[in-house]
């Protein structure tokens, strides 16, 4: 159950401030722009395996907590499995997006995802209401977030439509911001940001974990970033990722790994391994020595590891080619995920390490196998 901290909303606020995630500009703004104001009356929280109805108590408890609340399940289609598909995302992780952004006096705004409209409310305080872009692929949430603002006294642009293709009647923009993950950077979009514009984003990665990114624009569909921390958001709709098929049974493999699982879980490494792994996907369950990793490739091979011991289907050998990409990662000096950048241009993108400095390219192994 969710507790809502001693003062509510204007105590998390001053939490977020003295985290060093709201300096006082922001910190004036979001006092005044409490995100109750632009949540919906039927609310859930996210738990580990289901998103659980939030009501009353409760309800304020949630929104008023350093929490993301669901805003919407299932595309806002009925009887559907109980997805999340639209939420006001964790106020630490939306602070830390606009400290990214470094918005400044006077700069146009496009916002990717409008949500609930709390995050453009912040950009309209900021940068005033004519300078914000906001734009949503659902269009019931498009219309009730262009509400909510209009009664808190906001007028942005906000328009219906796919983010991936962005605003282009007004481009364009100094800084774009995507509350949705992307698995890679759109063209529009890099193409819609002035030279030296910034874009902050979600990226989507099969392995292990996303990542936050910040761009910067380079001109046409070029831009440079860095991996700012992990991020776990809903994929934008165009870029969720396609279902795995099923395992294959009839071949099973039992051995033994010298590697500690949790060892495994680093932003670092999910970055350096999901590049040189396409297509595989790992995930984890439990924590410290209790951690349980799931591997699986889009082929059906898959493999699972509980402890040291290792179950492996499938023709190809997933856990034997994850270690020896972590002697490669081992070799490296186990960089840091502040030691990876990502360029992208016409060829697409690509994962840099900075030194010794080098493409990260995906195994050759790998690519026959995927």
């Amino acid at each position: 159950m969710t507790t809502a901290p001693r003062g509510g909303h204007a105590a998390l606020v001053e939490h977020l401030h003295e985290r060093g995630l709201l300096d006082d500009t922001w910190r004036r703004i979001w006092h005044n722009v409490p995100r109750e104001l632009f949540i919906p009356e039927r609310v859930w929280r996210q738990e580990p395996y289901q998103c659980v109805p939030a009501s009353g108590p409760e309800r304020l408890a949630l929104i008023q907590s350093d929490e993301p609340v669901v805003t919407q399940l299932d595309d806002g289609l009925p009887d559907g499995p109980g997805v999340a598909t639209c939420s006001n995302s964790k106020p630490s992780m939306v602070a830390r997006m606009l400290r990214l952004l470094d918005v400044q006096d006077g700069h146009r705004v496009l916002e990717v995802g409008t949500g609930t409209g709390h995050l453009a409310a912040l950009l309209c305080d900021r940068v005033g209401d004519h300078n914000v872009h906001t734009v949503e692929v659902d269009a019931g949430l498009a219309d009730q977030a262009a509400k909510r603002l209009a009664t808190a006294g906001y007028q942005p642009k906000v328009v219906h439509t796919d983010g991936e293709w962005g605003l282009p009647s007004g481009a364009p923009y100094d800084r774009i911001v995507l509350t949705c993950a992307v698995r890679h950077a759109p063209a529009p979009l890099l193409e819609q940001l002035r030279p030296g514009g910034i874009l902050v984003a979600p990226l989507a990665r099969d392995f292990w974990s996303g990542a936050l990114i910040r761009m910067v624009g380079e001109g046409g569909t070029r831009g440079e970033g860095t991996f700012d921390s992990g991020a776990s958001y809903m994929p934008m709709r165009s870029h969720r990722a396609p279902d795995l098929p099923d395992v294959h049974g009839d071949i099973t493999r039992v051995s033994h790994t010298a590697l500690v699982a949790h060892e495994l879980l680093t932003l670092g490494f999910a970055l350096y391994a999901g590049t040189r792994l396409p297509g595989v996907r790992m995930w984890h369950s439990g924590r410290g020595t209790d951690t349980q990793l799931w591997v699986q490739d889009t082929t059906g091979s898959a493999a699972s590891v509980t402890g040291r011991t290792v179950h492996q289907y499938g023709p190809r050998t997933l856990w034997r080619e994850i270690e020896q990409v972590h002697a490669e990662y081992v070799g490296l000096g186990t960089p840091e995920h502040t030691c990876f950048s990502l360029s992208v241009g016409p060829a697409g993108q690509r994962v840099l390490l900075k030194d010794p400095p080098r493409v990260i390219e995906p195994a050759p192994w790998a690519q026959a196998q995927g």
